[in-house]
């Protein structure tokens, strides 16, 4: 028995949400434009979406802005993959299926710039040395990103949640510590 309170298609879903504004549906660049590249030299935290053989798999990414990821031109960001904890993850799945999307956010602004694309794994030399910082070695591969659309999201959700607002932010001694949050989980076939 179907359930009447699931939508089950495309145009049940579009029957119970208003067309978008012209707005929304005009926003979508297929490359980055000169006032998305300027905004993106001030990001310094992004989420890298990949897809995975049993579902979605999302990876925060941050450094120093500039340091995070590079434009190389209006089509293709580079992003160092730094030496972590070589689960690889991102890695694997990107092997399986190209396909990414990435969230950037701006510390303080209230919008954020979602890209999707097809990335590819790099270990060309002269990439990754490019990647040198005085505090940072070579990373051990170099994703390039062959962007298909960008568009910024509208703040209401970065505003709505306070998550710039310092008296908003929580106490880490209410939270568990990673260690506590990972010390019952169950061990991953891929670890």
């Amino acid at each position: 028995m179907t359930n009447p309170d699931l939508l089950q298609s495309i145009d049940d879903l579009e029957r119970h949400y208003h067309s978008p504004g012209n707005s929304s549906r005009t926003k979508i660049s297929h490359n980055l434009t000169a006032p998305m590249q300027t905004w993106l030299t001030h990001s310094s935290f992004f989420i890298l979406s990949t897809c995975t053989l049993d579902g979605l798999d999302c990876s925060p990414r941050g450094d120093r802005p500039g340091e995070a990821f590079r434009i190389l031109d209006s089509n293709t960001l580079a992003i160092p993959d730094r030496r972590g904890n070589n689960r690889i993850d991102t890695l694997r799945n990107l092997l399986v299926d190209s396909r990414v999307g990435l969230l950037f956010i701006v510390p303080g602004i209230g919008e954020a710039l979602r890209i999707k694309g097809r990335a590819s794994i790099s270990i060309a030399p002269d990439l990754l040395a490019s990647f040198v910082s005085q505090d940072e070695p070579a990373p051990a591969t170099v994703l390039l990103i062959n962007i298909t659309a960008a568009y910024m999201q509208n703040a209401r959700a970065l505003r709505v949640s306070g998550l710039w607002d310092v008296e908003n932010h929580t106490d880490a001694s209410q939270l568990p510590t990673a260690q506590e949050l990972i010390g019952n989980a169950m061990p991953d076939a891929t670890s």
